[in-house]
């Protein structure tokens, strides 16, 4: 998968032929390393998948241009007597509001994973926690970006968890995994999840 600068974007030059372009076009330059391609997107597509000078984007196989968007989360899990659990949470906004999801969010400039799930997990839920190993990258398209989430098994430090954004949590078992409505990418982390709380 080959990620892209957008460098800048300008109004498409239609030339004086015809055309049958029904709305406005916008040419975006787009870079990777010294490799530069130019392509046309409808400024309209621009505006509802937030793709500005300056982000990442990629193409997906079927061609179509979509925003780039790091993230990472936090498999936190904790042995309750015995009994293997998962920390979830149900989001409390948005076009998923409700869904639910690993906490984790945005890479900062300059920070790595392990450093933005830590500094995540503290401003979403209070807690310090323990990052572990990576699980795996979870390279989800939803229809306005493309997602790339670096997934960690991660335990709580210090302090608890409490919400600040999420609208609800639960402590999972195994057995309760399918019991929620997960986030498309997420749903993706499930089968991995569930083997290693056997």
């Amino acid at each position: 998968m080959e990620i892209y600068t957008v460098e800048q974007i300008t109004e498409a030059d239609f030339g004086c032929e015809e055309t049958e372009r029904t709305e406005p076009m916008a040419l975006l330059k787009l870079a990777s390393g010294a490799e530069i391609k130019y392509v046309e997107l409808a400024e309209s597509e621009l505006q509802k998948k937030g793709i500005s000078e300056g982000k990442k984007v990629i193409f997906t196989g079927s061609g179509e241009v979509l925003k780039y968007v790091r993230v990472v989360a936090a498999v936190i899990r904790k042995n309750d007597d015995g009994i293997q659990r998962i920390f979830s949470t149900a989001r409390g906004y948005g076009a998923y509001k409700g869904w639910w999801e690993f906490p984790g969010g945005k890479i900062e400039n300059g920070e790595t994973p392990q450093q933005a799930l830590v500094r995540e997990i503290r401003e979403e839920l209070t807690a310090e926690i323990e990052v572990g190993e990576r699980i795996r990258t979870i390279e989800y398209d939803y229809p306005e970006f493309h997602l790339s989430m670096d997934c960690f098994w991660a335990s709580v430090k210090s302090g608890h968890l409490e919400l600040k954004e999420a609208e609800d949590a639960r402590w999972l078992t195994g057995d309760e995994l399918k019991d929620v409505k997960w986030l498309p990418a997420d749903l993706e982390l499930i089968e991995d999840v569930a083997k290693a709380l056997l």
